[in-house]
């Protein structure tokens, strides 16, 4: 069977993620998504207004064009989880396809979302739900499967699928870490992973997420950053003023965690942003988190601007707003609470809480270091980096390669500077670039099997 794969989108930087795979006459789609800091460098950028023309001459999101070489049928479009550098472009591009987006429950509610917000494209593509450990038929010849294998990640209901084919498994190794006490959803399956390079002809290609591969040791589970926040938060529990923390909206086990331990302080918690709204709404609505029935959830602006008088009447030493804005976005609460332009005012010595690391990358960098700039001036004092990573150190892609043994690696989700310390590890197990290690770029499609 001819195996092609073509690498669209997230092989020159992180983010606006796709990969196409071609099984024969199936083609299966993994991941449409959106590289946000195109999108943040122009001011008052209205995405879902836009057509995907454009935002694919702003880099935004994947230039798909190339799948007009790849011959055979899309059979599905499969997003492994629900963060925009692997959703965000599906409501531009899905409907060019006239295929199922087939995903966790999770994702799929995040992609529906994103699909009722799109206001230039009709998207109509069904949206299929599929289990983690379940498998499906891809294709009418009865050779080609698809199975979602359950990892962990920074976002509840991840998973990493695996195209069976008569010539061994594709696994699309993107986005994971290796946490084994996790703290919402289960367990990584490496149990899975082994037997998936032993099954059959074993592993054909393995495509990896590089972003963390020239760190060393392994990356700690949840429950290490959920000791950490705690810690923290104890520290200061007897402080009388504000104390505000931020987080990823998308986090649901650290958002539950500071929901938590924010009444063990004797605060009252309250999620504050759109985002925050959005993710954490949807999960308790899908039974993933149980919080508790007074938590107050705040998405419109004034909303939470009647919420922060409500905090700033009652006493701001009652209560832990947990706000957008941890990468400094604009926009986000935040950063409009350093700029002043909210009715919750910092005092000097108040507390800004960071439970997320700076995406490493220059846009987010620069917004990040003004908003901490911003929120000192007023006062403020930073507790930063309470975080764990959401990606593999170099020992967990060790490990991998050990679990699955793949005859090829394909690294992504990097540009090349990243992929090198991923090459070398791989170099360092037997494989060679240029012979079984394939470092591509965006546009690119390599023949795996003739």
């Amino acid at each position: 069977m001819e195996i092609e794969i073509a690498t669209i989108g997230g092989y020159e930087e992180v983010g606006r993620q796709m990969t196409a795979v071609r099984a024969g006459e199936d083609v299966v789609i993994f991941d449409m998504g959106l590289n946000l800091s195109k999108v943040l460098i122009h001011d008052n950028v209205e995405t879902e207004r836009m057509h995907s023309l454009d935002l694919i001459d702003m880099g935004a999101i994947p230039d798909d064009r190339v799948m007009s070489d790849i011959e055979g049928d899309v059979q599905a479009i499969v997003p492994t989880h629900g963060h925009l550098d692997h959703i965000g472009a599906i409501s531009k591009l899905a409907h060019r396809y006239n295929a199922p987006v087939v995903a966790t429950p999770f994702t799929i509610e995040l992609v529906k979302q994103q699909i009722q917000s799109e206001e230039k494209f009709g998207v109509n593509n069904d949206l299929i739900k599929m289990e983690p450990g379940e498998t499906t038929e891809i294709g009418d010849s009865g050779n080609v499967q698809m199975e979602f294998v359950n990892v962990t990640h920074s976002i509840i209901d991840a998973i990493n699928p695996v195209l069976h084919t008569p010539e061994g498994a594709i696994v699309y190794g993107l986005d994971k870490r290796m946490d084994h006490t996790p703290v919402l959803g289960d367990p990584i399956d490496m149990e899975r992973f082994r037997e998936i390079g032993r099954e059959g002809n074993g592993v054909l290609a393995y495509i990896e997420d590089c972003t963390n591969a020239g760190k060393k040791g392994r990356t700690p589970s949840e429950a290490v950053a959920r000791r950490h926040l705690k810690d923290v938060l104890t520290s200061i529990e007897d402080y009388d003023g504000g104390i505000v923390a931020t987080t990823f909206s998308s986090h649901i086990a650290r958002v539950k965690s500071l929901v938590e331990f924010a009444r063990e302080i004797g605060r009252q918690p309250v999620l504050l942003g759109r985002s925050m709204e959005k993710y954490s709404g949807t999960a308790e609505r899908l039974g993933f988190v149980d919080f508790p029935g007074d938590l107050g959830m705040y998405g419109h602006r004034k909303s939470v601007d009647r919420t922060f008088k409500r905090i700033m009447n009652e006493g701001k030493e009652d209560y832990l707003p947990v706000v957008t804005g941890h990468q400094g976005e604009p926009r986000a609460m935040l950063t409009r609470m350093g700029r002043g332009e909210t009715p919750y005012e910092l005092d000097e010595g108040d507390k800004v809480v960071f439970s997320a690391r700076v995406i490493p990358e220059p846009t987010n960098e620069g917004q990040r270091y003004q908003s901490e700039k911003l929120l000192g001036m007023q006062g403020a004092r930073i507790y930063d980096d309470i975080h764990v990573s959401g990606h593999l150190n170099s020992e967990g892609h060790y490990a991998m390669l050990d679990a699955l043994e793949p005859q090829h690696i394909i690294p992504a989700h990097q540009d090349m500077k990243g992929f090198s310390p991923y090459v070398d590890l791989a170099a360092r197990k037997g494989y060679q670039l240029g012979r079984d290690i394939h470092v591509s770029r965006n546009g690119n499609v390599m023949q795996l099997v003739d």
